[in-house]
C-alpha cells in the first residue's frame, strides 16, 4: 500500500524539535514566524473551504492536528472565526511555544495550543460533552504525511496505520475532516479515510493548480474533505 512510505527524519520527533527550537529562536530575535508548510496558497484554499461549509457565525469547534507555527489557525482567525473555538495540538513543545508567541502578536491569544501526540493521547476537551468526539472540524496540513514517514513497528507498518481510527473518534456526527497532503493522492486518501468502519464519507475536494509531466497531469498536493456520518 502506498501509505507505507520509507522512514525519514521528517517522521521523527527529534527532527521537528530541532526545527522548532531554531524557529523559536528566529522569531524571538527577528520576528520570523517560520516556514509555511505547502505555502500560503494551501492555507488560503483551506480557509476558503471552511468558510464555504462552516460559517464563522456557527462557531465550529475546530482542531488542527500538528498545528506547527499555527499559520492555518491564524488564517481562520483573520477570516473572522472566534479564537476561543480554535485549537491546535502538536507533539513538539517547541511548535507549541512558537505558536503561542506568534498568537500574542496577532490578537490571537484566545487560540489554544497544546502539546499532545494524538496517536497516543486525546486532545484536551474544551466541550462539556463526554468523550473525545466533540469536534465540528478537524484539520490536517501535512501532519499525516509526516506521520507516514515515522519509524515502522515490528510488523513493518508506519504509525500512519493508526491515524484514521484516531482521527475518526475525534469528530462528532456531522463533523468534517479536511486534509491536505503532498505524499498521497486524492484516491489514496479516500481509501485510507473512507473505510466503512470509520464512519466517514467523502464530502468534497479542493482544486489545486495542476502541472503536466511525461504526458500525465497532476497537482503538487491533494486536499480532501470527509464528513462523519455516525459514531
Amino acid at each position: 500500500m502506498s501509505s507505507e512510505l520509507p522512514p525519514s527524519k521528517l517522521g521523527t520527533k527529534d527532527y521537528w524539535d530541532s526545527v522548532y527550537e531554531e524557529e523559536v529562536k528566529n522569531f524571538e530575535e527577528i520576528g520570523e514566524e517560520g516556514e509555511i508548510w505547502f505555502g500560503i496558497e494551501s492555507v488560503e484554499k483551506m480557509v476558503e473551504w471552511v468558510e464555504e461549509h462552516l460559517s464563522p457565525d456557527s462557531k465550529p469547534l475546530t482542531l488542527e492536528l500538528g498545528s506547527g507555527n499555527g499559520t492555518l489557525l491564524f488564517g481562520l482567525l483573520d477570516a473572522g472565526y472566534d479564537p476561543s473555538t480554535l485549537h491546535g495540538i502538536d507533539y513538539s513543545a517547541g511548535a507549541v511555544k512558537l505558536a503561542r508567541e506568534i498568537a500574542e502578536t496577532r490578537q490571537g491569544s484566545e487560540i489554544t495550543f497544546h502539546e499532545c501526540d494524538f496517536l497516543s493521547q486525546d486532545p484536551p476537551n474544551p466541550s462539556r460533552d463526554h468523550g473525545p468526539a466533540v469536534w465540528d472540524l478537524v484539520l490536517d496540513k501535512g501532519t499525516y504525511d509526516a506521520i507516514a514517514l515515522g519509524p515502522k513497528d515490528s510488523e513493518g507498518h508506519s504509525p500512519a496505520k493508526h491515524y484514521p481510527e484516531r482521527l475518526a473518534r475525534l469528530l462528532k456526527p456531522g463533523g468534517y475532516f479536511l486534509i491536505t497532503s503532498c505524499n498521497f493522492t486524492e484516491d489514496e486518501l479516500k481509501v485510507a479515510f473512507g473505510k466503512p468502519e470509520l464512519g466517514l464519507e467523502y464530502h468534497s475536494r479542493i482544486q489545486h493548480p495542476t502541472f503536466s509531466f511525461g504526458g500525465q497531469t497532476g497537482s503538487a498536493c491533494s486536499s480532501v474533505a470527509f464528513r462523519k456520518t455516525r459514531r
